[in-house]
């Protein structure tokens, strides 16, 4: 039984999920009374820890055309661009071409912007696999989830967001796609931090 453990202002909470409670729920159950719930941490080891911290309140929402420069900068950001070379030199064009239709629905593919306290500070798109062929060969389950994502504002990698965000969108997939069982990303191998924040948010390589 993997021991759940939640950071919380009054210190680390411990404890075990009852039989049939999932992580999310154990660590929601050993946070109450925190001013938010508890997101992941790391979750790659024993035991599994959660961070409920009233100082870094992360929300997702849909992009919008406002968000437009804030992409392009964030894509232009070499510590983004680095492993997003292959879709080009980030132009505003390219930028705005890649993700407007996204934003106005006219795909199916969800641009979503990363808050944290009220600042925009990073993006994640999913999709259905399914809607795309050329990735449906990378995994075994074509009904799942994809997922991209990155921080842009560079004062804010290195210091646990990027599991964070994933955990708070992968809260939001059962509702909206309550078909999918699994989620998927596949960054670049050579891509150590975001493998990393994959196997800190719950992801199996």
């Amino acid at each position: 039984m993997v021991l759940i453990a939640v950071d919380t202002p009054r210190g680390r909470v411990t404890g075990v999920p009852e039989p049939g409670e999932s992580w999310a729920d154990a660590a929601l159950r050993h946070a109450v009374g925190e001013a938010v719930a508890p997101t992941a941490s790391d979750l790659s080891g024993d035991p599994a820890v959660f961070v409920a911290d009233p100082d870094r309140r992360l929300h997702l929402r849909p992009a919008m055309p406002g968000d437009l420069p804030d992409l392009i900068r964030w894509r232009q950001q070499p510590h983004v661009h680095r492993w997003w070379a292959s879709d080009g030199d980030p132009t505003p064009e390219r930028v705005t071409a890649q993700y407007l239709p996204d934003i106005q629905g006219d795909t199916r593919d969800t641009l979503w912007i990363a808050e944290l306290n009220g600042r925009s500070v990073g993006f994640l798109s999913d999709y259905l696999i399914s809607d795309h062929p050329d990735y449906a060969l990378l995994t075994p389950d074509p009904t799942a989830i994809g997922v991209d994502y990155a921080i842009g504002e560079v004062a804010w990698t290195g210091r646990g967001l990027g599991a964070a965000l994933l955990w708070t969108w992968l809260g939001t997939i059962r509702s909206r796609h309550p078909g999918a069982a699994h989620a998927f990303a596949a960054p670049d191998h050579r891509n150590r931090p975001s493998l990393r924040v994959l196997e800190r948010s719950g992801f199996a390589p």
